[in-house]
């Protein structure tokens, strides 16, 4: 089984209840670009391009996205660059503006995830494996492709993972009804 299918699959079973889901779809967006936002300073000028720690994060979350999958990470690399630019357009404003806007979707964006798992009646995945906060974004993006019908395999592979008993029992992860 791929690093993929296995990353996904331990996500998921945390994320099992539509409601959950619907929050991490607007949370885990707003959380990124909250943190792209917020690290968009310090501004190393550098030609071509600034470097800012939100490059130097996205940079490696893009490696590490790319090296579990090719097309995922493809997707997630220029969602990532989206991010940081509109970091660095943000960072430019007045240091309260830029500090309102990043803190406050960071702060909303966990707020929605504290309501999913309200709802899922589960702890967030990252408290058992801190790899979910790098999953988490992918995750997202994987269900919105599922939703499309791409990726069926994968899919179908972690649904499969999902509804054996020793990995329900081991993951936490349940059907639903």
């Amino acid at each position: 089984m791929s690093k993929l299918v296995h990353h996904l699959t331990l996500y998921a079973a945390y994320h099992r209840n539509p409601h959950n889901v619907a929050t991490h779809m607007v949370g885990i967006p707003m959380i990124m670009l909250g943190v792209d936002i917020l690290l968009s300073r310090p501004i190393l000028p550098a030609e071509p391009l600034a470097l800012t720690p939100a490059i130097a994060i996205s940079t490696l979350a893009a490696i590490y996205y790319l090296r579990l999958d090719a097309m995922l990470g493809a997707i997630m690399t220029a969602l990532l660059v989206i991010g940081c630019w509109a970091g660095i357009t943000i960072a430019q404003m007045p240091t309260g503006a830029w500090l309102a806007i990043g803190g406050a979707l960071f702060v909303a964006g966990w707020a929605l995830q504290l309501i999913g798992h309200g709802y899922e009646g589960r702890k967030p995945a990252f408290l058992d494996d801190i790899r979910g906060l790098l999953i988490g974004p992918l995750f997202i993006v994987a269900e919105i492709l599922f939703a499309m019908g791409a990726r069926r395999n994968i899919r179908q592979a972690i649904e499969k993972r999902l509804t054996k008993p020793s990995e329900r029992g081991h993951h936490g992860g349940h059907l639903p009804s």
